[in-house]
């Protein structure tokens, strides 16, 4: 594959800031929502008495309490106390650091509303679930159709692990075991608090539309994961493209300024309808950068970001169309009728 280098050309209106953008108004929209931490609850387990304070846990959290002892710390269901004591202990100090760097969780609480307002104005029938914080294990994160992530979504909750968004500097994020067995770092700079909504509401997309595009070739699983990004955009429509991409700044900008020689190059260099797994990956999946682009600039999963400015440009051709009707649109309808012709 060749390699070809463009060059990012620095403008003060580049990425993020969406101006001239008429919103709809979702003041009105009510949202019953509630945020409640079971990290805390569960590090107030007295060593001395889990049994009783689990009976009772798990009376406040009858779904989460068996999961998050099964599921997330791995332990036997008929003889979990040594397990949980070994796990209040070691993680003492990481339970401290986030109660440090979320001791105030209001304003998490007030964005995933806004966010739910959006949903509902799209979806009214969709039931906002409760959020509930976790402090799980520091070695895996939870597996998703959208590849690795911080949070789960539960049956009647959204579960958020808030040991993932201790900010991209917390010294257990660049210990080695961390770097090569969890996350590396091009993943980790995006452990910070300005990421939960986002990552979250990926959840809610996936939810509302999950991506069966696994089996599909290269173009059809651009399009259906930029769907995602166009819902998502949806739901976040003041959140910075770089916080929902989850590229940097000027990753965004090089992307934006070089959308067409971007599109240009993979229609040259591969076909479409592939189905080579390495040739998926390199275009759909996350990494440090996109094999043949600027190892520099470019940002990993670049056929998704291609996928949702297609998507992009087939809404603006049929502004009446409902987003739901945009979802369960071919990806081939798309392609066709979108007119992607990228400068």
């Amino acid at each position: 594959m060749k390699k070809i280098i463009f060059p990012l050309i620095i403008s003060l209106v580049i990425l993020s800031c969406k101006t001239g953008k008429k919103l709809p108004d979702v003041s009105g929209i009510k949202v019953e929502l509630a945020l409640k931490r079971f990290d805390q609850d569960f590090f107030k387990i007295d060593t001395n008495n889990i049994p009783a304070d689990i009976h009772a846990l798990n009376i406040r959290y009858p779904i989460l309490t068996p999961l998050f002892l099964q599921n997330i710390l791995g332990l036997d269901s008929t003889n979990y106390i040594p397990g949980v004591s070994r796990f209040l202990n070691l993680g003492k100090h990481m339970n401290d650091t986030i109660n440090d760097v979320f001791g105030n969780t209001d304003w998490l609480k007030k964005d995933f509303k806004k966010a739910f307002q959006y949903v509902k104005y799209y979806f009214p029938q969709y039931k906002a679930p409760d959020i509930v914080t976790v402090n799980g294990p520091i070695d895996a994160l939870a597996q998703s159709s959208n590849g690795y992530t911080p949070d789960f979504l539960g049956p009647d909750f959204l579960g958020i692990s808030l040991q993932f968004y201790l900010g991209k500097n917390f010294s257990l994020y660049k210990e080695p075991f961390f770097i090569e067995n969890v996350a590396p770092a091009y993943r980790s700079r995006r452990f910070s608090k300005e990421y939960i909504i986002a990552d979250a509401m990926m959840l809610v997309v996936d939810d509302l539309f999950p991506d069966n595009s696994r089996s599909k070739p290269l173009i059809e699983q651009m399009i259906e994961k930029g769907k995602q990004w166009y819902l998502l955009d949806k739901f976040l429509p003041t959140t910075a493209d770089s916080i929902k991409t989850g590229y940097t700044k000027n990753q965004l900008g090089w992307c934006n300024q070089n959308e067409g020689l971007i599109w240009s190059y993979i229609v040259k260099n591969e076909d479409l309808r592939s189905l080579n797994p390495v040739v998926i990956q390199t275009y759909i999946g996350e990494g440090p950068f996109t094999q043949g682009f600027s190892q520099e600039l470019s940002p990993g999963n670049i056929g998704q970001w291609i996928g949702w400015q297609i998507i992009k440009k087939y809404a603006e051709k049929n502004p009446d169309l409902h987003p739901a009707e945009l979802m369960k649109t071919t990806p081939t309808k798309i392609l066709d009728e979108a007119g992607y012709k990228p400068k």
